[in-house]
């Protein structure tokens, strides 16, 4: 493995650089808003998962196929994120660990949280990440990477509805 700065790891950076006409500095601050949307993906896969596999109650079928269904769906945006990370020539999510450290949705590992609690949190934890996608939009509208932009709005509205959703189930819980 070569360190840091070094001329091999130099030349392994190289051999990763896809070409782009979006300048540097944009592809590194693209890059670091996407990854740490990534980063939120699975961690907000996971607790969803969690919530499902935990849940219980007198609505445990409709909540556990809500979760389910919502957790997929979480899971599904991360090859996208992750690739287009890599089409602008940057570098993604290596480790749990790299996750963990630009993580912003907070972990539960109680033993027991009751249904309505998981709902709500979800609920809360899914509009932290529409305003991190709000974000992340802005800084590719600013340069011009309208692709990504274009991916991030598709990514706005199945949150929102997992928002919506969440919300609508927490209402009689």
């Amino acid at each position: 493995m070569a360190k840091a700065g070094t001329p091999r790891a130099e030349a392994a950076k190289t051999q990763l650089k896809t070409p782009t006409d979006i300048g540097s500095n944009e592809v590194t601050d693209i890059q670091r808003a996407l990854n740490g949307l990534l980063a939120d993906a699975y961690a907000l896969y996971l607790k969803t998962k969690n919530f499902h596999w935990h849940v219980s109650g007198p609505h445990f079928r409709d909540y556990h196929l809500l979760l389910d269904d919502q957790s997929a769906e979480i899971l599904a945006t991360t090859d996208v994120i992750a690739e287009r990370v890599r089409k602008l020539g940057g570098t993604t999510l290596r480790s749990i660990g790299h996750i963990a450290r630009l993580q912003t949705v907070k972990d539960n590992d109680e033993d027991f949280v009751a249904p309505a609690d998981m709902l709500r949190e979800l609920r809360d934890d899914n509009l932290a990440y529409v305003e991190a996608l709000r974000k992340a939009s802005g800084i590719c509208d600013d340069a011009g990477d309208t692709a990504t932009a274009s991916l991030i709005d598709d990514w706005i509205d199945q949150t929102e509805k997992r928002v919506w959703f969440l919300y609508e189930a927490s209402r009689g819980a």
